[in-house]
């Protein structure tokens, strides 16, 4: 079983510079619920931040999401 089917990281995921879909199934791995890519989108659309090229830094947007929460 590769690491997408299982969820794991595979070598190289640079957590700093995630496609949307990508970080979708990291957060999916790691919680204890789904994450779907249309999910971060609408964070993204609604302010979350995103590198110059459209990828997401996982701390950054960690970050983001906690700030809207306690907002």
């Amino acid at each position: 079983m590769d690491g997408q089917a299982t969820g794991v990281p595979q070598p190289g995921v640079n957590p700093t510079a995630l496609s949307v879909a990508t970080a979708a199934r990291l957060l999916s791995a790691a919680g204890g619920h789904p994450v779907t890519p249309e999910q971060i989108q609408a964070d993204v659309d609604a302010g979350a931040p995103t590198n110059d090229n459209g990828t997401i830094n996982l701390v950054h947007y960690a970050a983001w999401l906690m700030r809207e929460f306690a907002g």
